[in-house]
């Protein structure tokens, strides 16, 4: 469900540390608008947050004439592996998203890129 949520965005926001799971869409968008001074109302931009122990997930996207929320939540021990500086916000790539909803970090060093310069190829 999250991953649809990211279709048509050009910026996947994560809200870095933990967030008070307690919030709901008012709360959410007025952490985006006032803490990270960003448009929640941008339909080109999904906000993601994560709970306290790694295990839930928020999303968080204006379709045009309202909020989606959506929840993500692990069973059985499973933690996201969810960046830990707290108060930042990261943009990700929709690759990345995918990494983190499979359990694995943003960053993976041994991916292989997307796309391959051609024109250093020598044939």
């Amino acid at each position: 469900m999250i991953q649809h949520m990211a279709e048509g965005v050009n910026h996947i926001y994560l809200a870095l540390g933990h967030t008070d799971f307690r919030k709901q869409i008012c709360g959410l968008t007025s952490m985006v608008s006032l803490h990270f001074r960003l448009d929640p109302y941008s339909s080109a931009s999904l906000f993601l947050f994560c709970n306290k122990r790694h295990s839930a997930i928020k999303a968080l996207r204006w379709d045009g004439n309202g909020f989606v929320l959506a929840t993500k939540s692990l069973a059985y021990e499973m933690k996201f592996q969810w960046p830990k500086t707290q108060g930042e916000l990261r943009d990700i790539t929709k690759r990345q998203l995918e990494w983190l909803l499979q359990g694995l970090q943003v960053d993976q060093k041994k991916a292989h890129p997307n796309s391959i310069d051609t024109s250093k190829i020598i044939f």
